[in-house]
């Protein structure tokens, strides 16, 4: 994402797990896990909504962790419908260091399928603080339900993922979803609202001496 970003590889359950880590320029708050949309259609880690989120928690003083997907980048294996994706996150969520921190999950698209999914499979104990999920694929995948205060931000205009499919999906859990007007589902032109709707909605105060990006 920037010079400073630390790009290193961890042992996955297929192998080997391609890392980029950004760290604020004080002592990290806490650590932000994100998850890249659809690896067989082109998502990554660096995708620019991933680093759209990367930006908004580095901003909050938290340290930010992405990661690609087995078959993807340097990352080791083949792509396994979801399955072998959730066991790649939840080796990142344990390689995470620093487990005094605070930590949150997110994911965009297929990657909030697969953030909601690991924060389902964890023991409560575990579970990270706050969950958000950025126009999560809930039209081709199972989104299992999640906590209530996660944070649901979806396009109105998304063709990708219908914003009816999201709300057919959050109505049965009672879940606020925050309804972008206009936007699609890339969030083309619109990531720095994006950053701004997110900043918002997760309470942190930014560190003092710290200018909007």
């Amino acid at each position: 994402m920037n010079s400073r970003t630390h790009r290193f590889v961890i042992t996955g359950p297929a192998g080997a797990i391609e890392c980029a880590q950004d760290d604020p320029a004080g002592p990290a708050r806490g650590v932000a896990v994100l998850c890249h949309p659809h690896p067989v259609f082109g998502g990554t880690m660096d995708n620019k909504v991933v680093q759209t989120l990367a930006r908004t928690w580095l901003q909050l003083g938290w340290r930010t962790l992405r990661f690609n997907f087995r078959g993807v980048g340097g990352s080791e294996g083949v792509f396994d419908e979801g399955r072998g994706e959730l066991d790649d996150v939840l080796a990142v969520i344990a390689a995470r260091g620093t487990p005094d921190l605070p930590w949150m999950l997110a994911g965009f698209s297929f990657g909030g399928f697969i953030a909601a999914s690991a924060a389902a499979r964890l023991p409560e104990a575990e579970r990270p603080a706050r969950l958000v999920l950025i126009a999560p694929s809930t039209k081709l995948q199972q989104v299992p339900p999640v906590a209530a205060d996660t944070i649901v931000i979806h396009g109105e205009s998304d063709d990708t993922v219908p914003l009816s499919a999201t709300l057919d999906w959050a109505k049965p859990q009672s879940l606020p979803v925050i309804v972008l007007p206009g936007v699609g589902h890339f969030f083309h032109g619109q990531l720095s609202w994006l950053k701004d709707v997110l900043m918002r909605q997760l309470h942190l105060p930014v560190p003092a001496g710290e200018a909007r990006l």
